[in-house]
């Protein structure tokens, strides 16, 4: 049964113009550039170049004569969906189905700016002799392999996976001679099956006659498990070798590449990305002076052709259909430019006000660049000090760089937790960090520090640190455990 209730609700929106400051106060430099170019492409009220003094002059409030002139067209009542961004429609309401069932639908076409991996591999098959059955075998074997060099399937489940997806017959003993084939490629290495046997791979391609060379082959074959769990004094035992022959051949295998696959993305995927600072900050003889990175970010204006063309508009006395159409058109796009510039300016200010904040509140970090200086800062603290919510803050200390007179560094590098000493101080957790990065730099390596031993240093220091919180940092600092550390 049906009943009928008044309801009444408080509800908190966000107006597009705070939609469009948010999603410009996450972005950085790099893409702040992009995101103008962008716009200046869509709108075309919007064009680069300072605002001149003689266009101040406000745009007629011809609010009143459109009502009475628009009144049963509603074109002057605007929703919220005239100025939301493309990117926030539905997908539905942007997809194209105005084709015929003949037709195909068009399709972006991907293209490729480097050979892949397994196209690497494959290319390299030519050269060898192979009847079309291993030929195929090899391909499909190459597709298994994974970024990292290895195959990480059993070549019974190969085998298989290849009758029931593609109806060939093969065995295990097939695939392993097409296996060694691919082995044999380049890089060294390829197409192994665990660690030990892409080792092998590799060390096998070096000349046997050299002792250290021989040894670390015997090492690799018979006493790989003592190897990685680093038990030197095992291996001596077992070997009858003395310690200076061990380490020359665990410094052979220590210069193979565990990630065969992984150096040729290096060189042909992966590309370095470059760092464009947000802020710079310049220390003028104790004067710290900062600065936003705006060099690439046009000023923008709103166009005054689109200006008269509106003031043309509004004086018009007789007003045909098309003419209010882009009267519409213009005043909308007008508002859009405006919010955009004002969103603009309001991202300036509120980058500027929180990293302000920021260097004052680790002034004596920025002035030396000592790690030890920095202080314990939380998000809620620049947030008090500034007034914003603790989401701006966040937002702004989000994929921003500074670019100080000792280095680069993420706003995130600045915030740390902190803990307190015996006598009663706060200290940023950095300062633990780099205290256990200088114990462990100077450990001696065949007797590594253990992390119980790290925690009695710390608390000699004054630090009241457990064991599980220095394995916790020392983790953070990707170090590996004492056993690991473990040197000849």
């Amino acid at each position: 049964m049906l009943n009928q209730s008044l309801q009444q609700k408080l509800l908190q929106k966000l107006s597009p113009q705070q939609i469009q400051m948010i999603k410009l106060l996450e972005i950085p430099t790099f893409e702040l550039e992009e995101r103008i170019k962008k716009e200046l492409e869509e709108n075309p009220t919007l064009e680069e170049g300072k605002e001149d003094d003689n266009e101040d002059a406000e745009l007629p409030d011809n609010s009143e004569e459109e009502e009475s002139d628009m009144d049963s067209e509603n074109s002057d009542e605007f929703s919220v969906e005239d100025y939301m961004d493309e990117g926030e429609l539905p997908d539905y309401k942007l997809e194209i189905n105005n084709y015929s069932k003949d037709e195909d639908k068009k399709r972006d076409i991907p293209f490729s700016v480097a050979d892949s991996f397994s196209t690497y591999l494959e290319s390299q098959l030519g050269l060898r002799v192979l009847t079309e059955h291993q030929m195929f075998l090899a391909k499909y074997l190459i597709g298994n392999i994974d970024e990292d060099g290895y195959l990480r399937r059993g070549l019974e489940a190969v085998a298989d996976d290849i009758a029931f997806s593609v109806n060939v017959t093969t065995n295990e003993k097939e695939l392993l001679e097409v296996l060694d084939v691919i082995q044999d490629l380049d890089p060294a290495g390829v197409g192994a099956r665990s660690l030990q046997e892409c080792l092998l791979l590799q060390i096998g391609r070096k000349n046997q006659d050299l002792p250290e060379v021989k040894m670390a082959t015997t090492i690799l074959k018979q006493n790989f498990d003592d190897f990685t769990r680093k038990h030197y004094d095992k291996i001596i035992e077992k070997l009858g070798v003395s310690e200076a022959e061990l380490k020359a051949a665990v410094n052979v295998i220590l210069k193979l590449n565990p990630k065969p696959g992984g150096s040729f993305y290096d060189q042909q995927v992966k590309t370095s990305e470059n760092v464009i600072p947000d802020f710079i900050l310049e220390n003028n003889d104790g004067d710290l002076q900062l600065s936003l990175n705006s060099r690439n970010v046009p000023e923008l204006r709103i166009s005054r052709t689109y200006k008269n063309m509106l003031q043309s508009y509004s004086k018009s006395k007789s007003r045909t259909k098309t003419d209010k159409e882009a009267m519409t058109f213009v005043k909308q796009k007008i508002d859009s430019a405006k919010w955009f510039i004002d969103a603009l300016q309001q991202r300036e200010n509120t980058l500027m006000l929180t990293m302000n904040a920021i260097i004052e509140y680790q002034k004596e970090y920025f002035l030396e660049g000592d790690e030890t200086k920095l202080r314990p800062m939380i998000l809620k603290d620049i947030a008090d000090i500034t007034g914003l919510d603790i989401s701006t803050i966040s937002r702004v200390a989000n994929s921003k760089y500074i670019q100080t007179h000792f280095g680069i560094f993420p706003l995130k590098y600045f915030f740390s937790e902190g803990i307190q000493t015996d006598s009663g101080e706060e200290v940023s957790t950095r300062e633990i960090k780099k205290i256990l990065k200088e114990c462990l730099a100077a450990e001696n390596k065949q007797k590594p520090v253990t992390d119980d031993q790290l925690s009695e240093i710390l608390k000699k220091k004054g630090y009241q640190i457990a064991r599980r919180t220095v394995a916790k940092y020392r983790e953070q600092l990707n170090i590996p455990v004492a056993r690991l550390r473990k040197e000849l």
